[in-house]
């Protein structure tokens, strides 16, 4: 049986904090920031959990 491989595209976006919790950016934060609200954009800027659904599937993308 080969080895598994990192998705890389999955391990560029999401992050794994200290007790195995999977975080990820928000979308929308990219461009077109000026028609935005200050509090829209500031609430996009922090970090986001991935939804429990995709858990799974994440996890196997980054090989824990």
């Amino acid at each position: 049986m080969p080895k598994m491989k990192t998705d890389k595209g999955a391990a560029k976006r999401i992050k794994i904090t200290g007790t195995g919790r999977l975080r990820r950016r928000k979308a929308f934060k990219g461009h077109l920031l000026e028609k935005k609200s200050s509090v829209r954009t500031r609430r996009l800027s922090r970090e986001g959990d991935i939804a429990k659904a995709d858990e799974k599937a994440v996890r196997r993308m980054l090989g824990i």
